[in-house]
């Protein structure tokens, strides 16, 4: 009888823990050719979101626009989208964000973490920016193009 019971209370606490899932998703970016990124404003998600996107990008060398939100994708070479939810569970929190980068109108990387499903895991409660910095350093793994070097011209000295 207690086997019996051990038993269901391991299946019901491996149920109640596979329902409280957090779970990231990353495909990177492959090597671009430019160091220029332009961020489409999203109006529906924090600006703090996007400041820290934007300064996550400028770490790994990046020259960053910021456009309007009425900006499309194709506006630039390199651009990228975001979107990010807050939650509230005893704090604010970041349950969800996604950055979905184009080159030359077509996808070329993503990345989405989701804690929607964390329900009682606490490791929900995530610092925001560490999070998107974790995300772009995936997203972004060469960081920008060396810009090539600029070569001094040098005059020769006759002795």
């Amino acid at each position: 009888m207690k086997s019996a019971n051990i038993g269901l209370v391991s299946i019901l606490l491996v149920g109640l823990l596979s329902g409280c899932s957090i779970t990231q998703t990353v495909n990177p970016v492959p090597p671009l050719d430019t160091n220029s990124i332009c961020i489409i404003n999203n109006d529906n998600a924090r600006e703090t979101f996007r400041d820290a996107y934007k300064r996550a990008l400028e770490k790994k060398n990046y020259e960053v626009k910021v456009l309007p939100a009425s900006a499309v994708i194709t506006d630039c070479n390199v651009s990228s989208t975001y979107t990010a939810n807050w939650r509230w569970d005893l704090a604010m929190y970041m349950a969800y964000a996604e950055i979905i980068v184009f080159k030359n109108g077509q996808k070329a990387g993503d990345a989405v973490y989701s804690s929607l499903s964390g329900g009682a895991n606490m490791g929900k409660f995530i610092h925001a920016e560490t999070k998107i910095n974790e995300l772009v350093d995936l997203l972004f793994p060469g960081g920008a193009p060396q810009q090539p070097e600029q070569k001094i011209p040098v005059k020769k000295t006759s002795k």
